[in-house]
């Protein structure tokens, strides 16, 4: 109850910045989190970053003021954070499918995003296990992907990767270099702000050796880990622990995001069966 009436804070204090600066280290301060653990728990519980939901509701607003007073459409595009007539006609065109001038015809069709609230669902019917690891710095060795998590962008993009570095002999020759033929999903320099990432398909590494052509290394920094161990086939039984990671397991414990990269670590054998073991790894730090 105390991590709802945290969210809901936040949420309140959103609402009040509509016609003000945005504020992201006020909201998380609302939600006694930090900005990052804010952003990627807002993403994760409600599928859209914060500031794609801030972006749709000005516009539903500005719709609802524009349709119901006779204020200038500069006017409103100020109140609203736009710098410009034209990059408000093109946000509002992108939301409600017309000019803004013509939001104040009579029957304009106009989309409204209310605003979120969030409920306590009072689940417990499955037991998540987790433990938790202290690791040092370790490298990784692999390719990487830029991706967007724009209306789930990047579960199309990295399926569509892991099937190319499948195919072109990649994955086989870093399951050769990780330890007992690990590979790794490793999701970097995260803007949850933004909603892009970068996803690379890597393996540890000592870092002695040369790259390949295309190769890139990147160090995990030291942080404390908290695994979770995944059963099932893949993508679908990743997708669902990472949810349920976001949803239930950090609301319910003192821990919260660290910011930094986190990993899907994968074993040698048939990623599509019923017993395939997985897991996650995500960096905590105690609230």
């Amino acid at each position: 109850m105390e991590w709802l009436n945290r969210m809901m804070d936040a949420i309140d204090r959103m609402e009040r910045m509509m016609e003000e600066r945005f504020d992201i280290e006020a909201v998380a301060r609302a939600a006694c989190s930090s900005p990052f653990h804010f952003q990627r728990m807002f993403h994760m519980i409600t599928g859209m970053t914060v500031a794609e939901y801030v972006r749709k509701r000005k516009l539903t607003l500005a719709a609802q003021e524009l349709a119901s007073s006779s204020a200038k459409v500069l006017d409103v595009a100020l109140k609203y954070g736009y710098d410009s007539p034209e990059s408000f006609a093109k946000a509002f065109r992108r939301v409600h499918g017309i000019a803004p001038s013509e939001a104040r015809q009579p029957g304009a069709p106009l989309k409204a995003f209310p605003r979120i609230s969030f409920h306590l669902s009072l689940k417990g019917d499955q037991d998540m296990d987790y433990r938790i690891e202290d690791k040092g710095a370790f490298t990784v060795v692999g390719r990487t992907l830029r991706t967007s998590c724009q209306d789930n962008q990047q579960t199309r993009d990295i399926s569509q990767f892991w099937g190319e570095l499948t195919r072109d002999g990649t994955v086989e020759r870093l399951e050769a270099i990780g330890p007992e033929g690990r590979t790794l999903g490793v999701c970097l320099d995260m803007q949850p702000g933004q909603g892009e990432m970068t996803y690379m398909v890597a393996a540890e590494s000592s870092g002695s050796d040369e790259l390949p052509d295309g190769w890139t290394s990147r160090t995990i920094a030291a942080s404390s880990w908290a695994i979770f161990p995944v059963v099932g086939p893949i993508p679908g039984a990743i997708t669902s622990a990472i949810g349920r990671i976001f949803q239930e397991w950090f609301p319910a414990t003192g821990y919260e995001h660290a910011g930094g990269p986190e990993i899907e670590a994968y074993t040698a054998g048939d990623p599509t069966a019923d017993d395939y073991r997985s897991e996650v790894w995500i960096p905590v730090v105690r609230k």
